[in-house]
C-alpha cells in the first residue's frame, strides 16, 4: 500500500502536468526546468514501451504535425481531446512549422498525464541531424537562448517506439517497410535507443515510401527505400495483418490508399509549410477495425514569428 509521501508526490506531479497542459494549449512554451522534468517523466514511461507497441481500439491515428500548433489544436477539436479520445501519432512533430517546441511538449505532457490513452511514435524528423537543418534546433535556441532544450528533447526522441500494432492487425509506423524486416519479431529485436541511423532496418521504418512499382527501389529521399504492392501484400500476409498505416508523405486530400488498400497514408498538417494548400486528415479506427477519415482545413493562425534560416528542401 502506497504511503502518504508517495501519494502526495504523485498528486503534485499530476498537478504540475495539468498546469503544463493548460499553458501549452494556450501556445505558451514551458520553462527549461519544466522541460527537463517532463523529459524525465516521459522517459520513465517510454522505456517500458515496445518497438512494436500494442494499441487497443477505438483509436484515432494522426500523421505528420510539423510544428503547426494551431492545426494540432484543430485536430483535437475535431477528433476529441484526451482522455476522451485515444490517439496514435505516427511521428514528425517538429521542424518546418513555427511551434515545434509547443507541439512536441504538448504531446509528451499528454503522454505523461494519460499514458494509456496516447501512443507517440518516432518519425524521421525526431533526430539530431535532421532537426539541425529543418528548424527545430533554431527554434529551441531562439526561444531558450541555448541548445539545452533541443538536447533534452532529441535525447528523449531515442526512446520513442518505432512502430505500433493496433489489435494485432494494423501495423503502424512513420515511413514504411524494410528489406531487412520480414516479420514483427525482427522489429522487436532492434536496439532503438540511438540516433536514427543512415541505413538499415530502423532507418527504413522511418524513411521508406510505398510506390507504384514491383519490388524494392532506391528512394529519392536519400534514405530508406520505395516498395511495391507485392512487398506490402507479402508482408501483410506473412504477419497476419489487415493494413499498414503510415504517414511521411504530403497528401493533398490528407490521406490516400496506395497498393489497393494494403497501405494507408495519413498526413495531418494542413497547408503544409504554410504554402502547400493541402487538407489534413485523421483516421478513426473503431472496435471492429473499421476506418473513417476526417479531413480538416488549416486553423486560423495568430501572428507567427519568422522560423529562422530557410530550411533546405529535401522532399515535401
Amino acid at each position: 500500500m502506497a504511503d502518504k509521501t508517495t501519494l502526495a508526490r504523485s498528486s503534485d506531479r499530476t498537478g504540475d502536468v495539468d498546469r503544463w497542459l493548460a499553458r501549452l494549449q494556450d501556445c505558451k512554451h514551458l520553462a527549461e526546468s519544466e522541460i527537463k522534468q517532463l523529459c524525465d517523466l516521459a522517459r520513465e514511461i517510454l522505456c517500458e514501451e515496445s518497438n512494436v507497441q500494442p494499441v487497443r481500439t477505438p483509436v484515432t491515428i494522426s500523421g505528420d504535425i510539423h510544428g503547426q500548433f494551431h492545426d494540432l489544436m484543430e485536430l483535437f477539436r475535431i477528433g476529441g481531446f484526451l482522455p476522451d479520445t485515444n490517439y496514435l501519432f505516427l511521428g514528425d512533430y517538429v521542424d518546418r512549422g513555427y511551434f515545434s517546441v509547443e507541439c512536441v511538449t504538448l504531446l509528451l505532457s499528454f503522454k505523461v498525464r494519460y499514458p494509456g490513452r496516447i501512443t507517440i511514435l518516432r518519425g524521421n524528423h525526431e533526430s539530431r541531424q535532421i532537426t539541425q537543418i529543418y528548424g527545430f534546433f533554431d527554434e529551441c535556441t531562439r526561444k531558450y537562448g541555448s541548445q539545452n532544450v533541443w538536447k533534452m528533447l532529441t535525447d528523449l526522441f531515442d526512446y520513442l517506439p518505432l512502430t505500433a500494432l493496433v489489435e494485432n492487425k494494423i501495423f503502424s509506423q512513420h515511413g514504411g517497410l524494410s528489406p531487412k524486416i520480414e516479420n514483427l519479431d525482427d522489429v522487436r529485436k532492434l536496439d532503438r535507443i540511438q540516433e536514427v541511423p543512415h541505413e538499415g532496418a530502423m532507418c527504413d521504418l522511418l524513411w521508406s515510401d510505398p510506390d507504384d512499382r514491383v519490388g524494392w527501389g532506391v528512394s529519392p529521399r536519400g534514405a530508406g527505400y520505395t516498395f511495391g504492392q507485392d512487398i506490402s501484400e507479402k508482408f501483410n500476409q506473412m504477419n497476419g495483418l489487415q493494413l499498414i498505416a503510415r504517414a511521411h508523405q504530403l497528401i493533398m486530400e490528407g490521406y490516400n490508399w496506395p497498393h489497393e488498400q494494403q497501405v494507408v497514408t495519413i498526413f495531418s498538417a494542413p497547408n503544409y509549410c504554410y504554402r502547400s494548400g493541402n487538407q489534413g486528415a485523421i483516421c478513426e479506427i473503431d472496435e471492429h477495425l473499421g476506418t473513417q477519415f476526417v479531413q480538416f482545413d488549416p486553423a486560423p493562425r495568430r501572428g507567427e514569428p519568422p522560423i529562422g534560416r530557410q530550411p533546405i528542401e529535401y522532399f515535401l
